[in-house]
């Protein structure tokens, strides 16, 4: 009987820790820790490594930058355009900016310093709906898959384990309170 006195009281948190199947990621924007800057060519532009990048709902970028020189400026399309830097939705200056991707959607960010924006330092991201994760069978990694990716899970069998383990849980805890 002790033993249930331990186990109910964590039982719905180990639930709800099981039946969570959208986790959100942190991305370091660029995948390396200095990547907000002036790109060193046209080739290696952040909006190059955000066309290989797949983002979802929920998922968190996070830029790394001296915030002595620089900061992230969230824009509209018409203010990313054009380099616009007085009128930014957000900015942010902490050199360690976390900006959650709440919609699906394009998402606008310009570098704060003077010119940057206009010598590349920018990143256009566009985040996919919950329906295109839900439709398709792509894995949940952040770069596009290789030429030769590994097989992929059959639809549905991680729900099937996450199930599976959410019964035998359950079933823990009622032959225990019984």
């Amino acid at each position: 009987m002790g033993f249930s006195r331990v186990l109910v009281p964590f039982l719905p948190m180990i639930i709800l820790l099981l039946a969570s199947s959208e986790a959100s990621r942190e991305i370091i924007v660029g995948s390396h820790q200095v990547s907000w800057k002036i790109p060193e060519s046209p080739n290696k532009t952040l909006n190059h490594w955000a066309e290989q990048t797949r983002f979802k709902v929920g998922d968190v970028l996070v830029w790394k930058y001296d915030a002595k020189v620089d900061s992230v400026l969230e824009v509209t399309q018409q203010d990313y355009n054009g380099c616009n830097t007085t009128n930014p939705i957000k900015e942010h200056k902490d050199r360690n900016t976390k900006v959650e991707l709440v919609h699906s959607g394009p998402f606008y960010f310009i570098s704060g310093a003077q010119g940057s924006c206009e010598k590349g330092e920018k990143l256009e991201v566009v985040v996919l709906s919950p329906n295109h994760w839900k439709n398709n069978n792509s894995s949940d990694t952040t770069p596009l898959p290789s030429p030769a990716p590994a097989p992929r899970p059959k639809k549905g069998d991680a729900h099937g384990l996450k199930a599976g383990i959410l019964g035998a849980f359950m079933g823990l805890g009622i032959w225990i309170l019984m």
